[in-house]
């Protein structure tokens, strides 16, 4: 398996999770630094995790030789620039979502990462989830048959307190509401499931908090695949819930509902018929999960550093995502329906938020 790689995680708000992650696979990662502006709160993540240094510029990370990796957890508004740097510094970047704010700059984000030589894997890391896992085999194994509709709902909370944070709920900080910050992971299980959408149609309003952004959001969608499509989420919910159902020809797949582990299990399989229980069943015999959530996508980053393959998240998956959010704001601005792909000559090409 080689030595352990070293890492960096910079920003240790949602760094946090991802410190842990890390620390579940010694055998794959070694915490070399922590970096945050907040120089206490790094120096207490540093106690956390024996060996590592405490930082507070992201150029003293890229100093160092025995980094290979460096974890970027701060704000979206930022990513494009600290990407940037960790590259030209000859490292690897795992990035938090939103990876930047516009297709132009994902663009550029795919044009520095083929001429550094390193990789750049976003953070989708619900995609892990066992039950997740489960539904994508069955659809790889062609068991599920043809899509027909599929519907996701994402009810969460957040209150005042929420967004004592500066750069919540703002466009510049954000780069957008309860779609960019929260149901973006949604959407990608969606399309994880499904592929893209091709026409687009969105509601958005601001009805739980004085923000900038949208915390509300309804959509249709037309499926590549012909398949249909709806979309709900809003910050304003009392009881906290993350819904998916699919429903196949030969089966249908729902969710629980855990807020933020609705990928994991429990997911219902329904099939159609005995025959299709039956396929299931000598499908699900070739079914290996691994570690879920970011130890899931850590652990196949390492597989995918050390064998020179593709990060199991690409730039080009967090392209489709940011190509669906910009065509669903682009849809609720202007109300009208959206077409997929977007051309390098639509308006909303570099930026999605507003001018």
């Amino acid at each position: 398996m080689g030595e352990p790689i070293g890492v960096a995680v910079v920003g240790l708000n949602v760094g946090k999770a991802h410190l842990w992650a890390y620390q579940q696979l010694p055998e794959r990662f070694r915490v070399v630094a922590v970096c945050d502006i907040d120089e206490g709160r790094a120096g207490r993540a540093a106690e956390r995790n024996p060996g590592s240094v405490a930082l507070t510029e992201l150029a003293q990370i890229c100093a160092r030789d025995d980094i290979e990796v460096v974890n970027l957890c701060t704000p979206p508004g930022l990513h494009l620039d600290h990407i940037a740097q960790v590259l030209e510094a000859g490292k690897h970047v795992v990035c938090e979502k939103p990876l930047v704010g516009s297709l132009a700059a994902v663009d550029e984000v795919e044009r520095l990462e083929a001429s550094s030589g390193r990789r750049v894997m976003p953070i989708f890391q619900y995609r892990w989830g066992r039950g997740l896992q489960r539904v994508k085999h069955l659809v790889e194994a062609g068991v599920a048959g043809s899509l027909n509709t599929s519907s996701v709902e994402v009810a969460w909370r957040r209150r005042a307190e929420y967004y004592s944070v500066p750069w919540r709920g703002t466009w510049a900080g954000e780069l957008g509401g309860v779609l960019t910050s929260h149901a973006i992971h949604a959407i990608d299980m969606l399309t994880y499931v499904v592929g893209p959408a091709e026409r687009v149609f969105a509601r958005t309003t601001t009805r739980v908090n004085p923000i900038e952004t949208e915390d509300c959001a309804a959509a249709s969608l037309q499926m590549a695949d012909g398949s249909l499509a709806t979309l709900v989420a809003t910050l304003g919910s009392p009881e906290e819930i993350t819904r998916h159902r699919f429903n196949f020809t030969h089966l249908s797949a729902e969710s629980g509902t855990a807020a933020y582990e609705s990928s994991g299990e429990p997911w219902t399989v329904t099939p159609d018929s005995p025959e299709a229980l039956a396929a299931i069943e000598d499908a699900m015999e070739h079914f290996a999960p691994g570690h879920e959530g970011y130890v899931g996508q850590f652990d196949r980053f390492a597989d995918s550093l050390r064998s020179g393959d593709d990060p199991p998240v690409t730039v080009a998956d967090a392209r489709a995502a940011l190509e669906m959010l910009t065509a669903l704001y682009v849809s609720s601005r202007e109300g009208v329906e959206v077409m997929l792909p977007l051309p390098p000559d639509h308006p909303a090409y570099r930026g999605w938020t507003p001018t």
